[in-house]
């Protein structure tokens, strides 16, 4: 092998790796924005309070990077040691427990750190929402693709300067008397033809991978529905509790869609919308006095005449509501939502996301296998409140809490390790597979 044609093959491998080594650093900047959004987004937004302290400048009020890692790695070990800043944290919001991520990899904390510290401030976010973009996600896939049309524009630049290169180096040759053998064309030239077909190939199975990865997921699915019903005002700003409307949650399997007597116990006296703007997801305003009308409609109500539906038959009047399902899991997949809202205690908003924020509900989490082990991994066992289903697990509970210290026998029993669902069997594969 020639010097020239070596150094034209190493040119084109190391324009191959530096386009590897690039979209993996691509990918791993976003790791971060994704942990926050399965771990934390439940109860931290990065702007505003809600069951947890906004995010943004948290690192102002305590600079302590890392105890901050030590405290979302295992709050209840920061809270033992006293710390004034956190035990006054824990008091503010009332002494909510926050969830301990103790099986969390260090490199995983790392990232959601580094993300925290690099929130942008409020008005930047405030002028991308103003310009009518797409949130973080539509940025970062734009990003994407900004980066890959640059990748893709280096990499025919190279190509073409290799070809520049090769003729001026026959023409240097020919002029010195030098005899060259013609190099073989493009389409025929067996170095380009491997580079092409191990790039292809990783770029094929990279998204062929993907594609199956996430197929029968439907992360931020949002239909429109027959009528805007906005949880941000009901849940929101009105406070109803959810168990009103989803009763079954507390004590079923489903969590039940309220029927159209449920809406109606509300707004056979509120006939009108007085709150704030509502605006739907394509900018449009949202007229709430029109969405009641549609109520009414579906539940045979004259507003201006109340007593004179009393005698109407009510299966020529009534007609339930033809919702659009939003979340779905696969039939061999059981799911009870009692065992997780009643035994585990589980806040709606850890699976849908801060529900009482959205106007149209969408799906906020992907409902993935790996997410779920990944919560079961991570969540404590509810032992406290006579709590039935873990009952049978109490004594084990108690052993595993209270080992004796071996290295002083004269402290008696010592607190040693809390139980997770894992522990108790949660990622058993009988246990949610038929």
């Amino acid at each position: 092998m020639t010097t020239h044609l070596f150094k034209k093959r190493l040119l084109v491998f190391a324009l191959l790796a530096a386009t590897l080594v690039l979209n993996t650093n691509v990918f791993a900047q976003a790791s971060g924005k994704e942990l926050f959004g399965n771990l934390c987004s439940s109860c931290h937004n990065p702007y505003k309070n809600g069951t947890g302290p906004a995010l943004y400048g948290a690192l102002g009020r305590q600079p302590d990077e890392k105890l901050m890692k030590a405290w979302i790695k295992n709050n209840e070990t920061v809270k033992a040691s006293g710390n004034a800043y956190y035990t006054a944290l824990t008091k503010e919001y009332g002494g909510a427990a926050m969830t301990v991520f103790a099986g969390t990899p260090d490199a995983d904390i790392d990232a959601l750190v580094k993300y925290i510290k690099e929130i942008p401030a409020p008005v930047v976010e405030a002028a991308k929402k103003a310009d009518g973009g797409g949130g973080a996600g539509k940025n970062a896939g734009e990003n994407n693709l900004l980066i890959g049309l640059i990748t893709m524009s280096l990499g025919i630049l190279a190509l073409i300067l290799l070809q520049v290169n090769s003729n001026l180096k026959r023409l240097t040759d020919a002029k010195k008397g030098v005899q060259t053998i013609d190099p073989a064309p493009f389409w025929r030239n067996k170095s380009y033809l491997s580079v092409m077909f191990v790039g292809l190939t990783l770029y094929g199975g990279y998204n062929t991978t993907s594609g199956a990865i996430e197929m029968g997921r439907s992360k931020d699915y949002q239909p429109v529905q027959p009528i805007y019903y906005s949880h941000k005002v009901h849940a929101g700003v009105n406070q109803i509790n959810c168990l009103y409307c989803h009763n079954g949650a507390e004590q079923g399997k489903h969590a039940n869609i309220p029927s159209v007597n449920v809406c109606m116990n509300c707004h056979k006296g509120i006939q009108e919308y007085a709150g704030e703007k509502m605006i739907s997801e394509d900018g449009a305003e949202i007229d709430g006095t029109a969405e009641i009308q549609k109520l009414y409609k579906y539940a045979g109500f004259d507003s201006k005449n109340p007593a004179s539906t009393a005698n109407w038959r009510v299966s020529d009047i009534k007609k339930p509501i033809e919702w659009v399902r939003i979340h779905n899991l696969p039939d061999h997949v059981y799911f009870n939502h009692a065992q997780h809202v009643k035994a585990g205690k589980v806040q709606c908003q850890t699976c849908h996301g801060q529900i009482q924020e959205m106007g149209e509900v969408k799906q906020h989490s992907d409902l993935s296998m790996g997410w779920c082990i990944n919560c079961h991994r991570e969540t404590k066992v509810q032992f406290k409140e006579n709590n039935y289903y873990a009952g049978m697990y109490e004594k084990w509970h108690k052993d595993m809490q209270m080992l004796k210290d071996p290295n002083d026998s004269t402290k008696g029993y010592v607190r040693k390790q809390d139980v997770t669902v894992e522990m108790i069997g949660g990622t058993e594969c009988q246990k949610c597979h038929y």
